[in-house]
């Protein structure tokens, strides 16, 4: 990490901002005192395109209808296992 006065920055700003571009970072300082800092910019996320599996995944649609008795008995440790008929 770099620290350059104002009136570095000043003079050689493409230079320091083509150095920040490739990933260094550098502090500005005023009278010896940081006051700035010139990082990269990271890019921005890419934007998830929905539908992205197309027809391939399907829904069925008693996908939110309620669990039958055994499996709730199941899932709260009622029962160990479904009886048989």
């Amino acid at each position: 990490m770099k620290t350059v006065s104002i009136t570095e920055a000043k003079s050689q700003w493409s230079r320091l901002l083509r150095r920040a571009a490739a990933g260094e970072e550098i502090i500005i300082a005023n009278c010896g005192v940081p006051v700035a800092r010139l990082v990269p910019l990271l890019p921005d996320k890419p934007i998830r395109k929905v539908g992205i599996f197309g027809d391939t995944i399907k829904v069925p649609d008693d996908f939110d209808a309620p669990l039958p008795d055994y499996l709730l008995d199941l899932f709260e440790g009622r029962k160990s296992k479904p009886e048989k008929k």
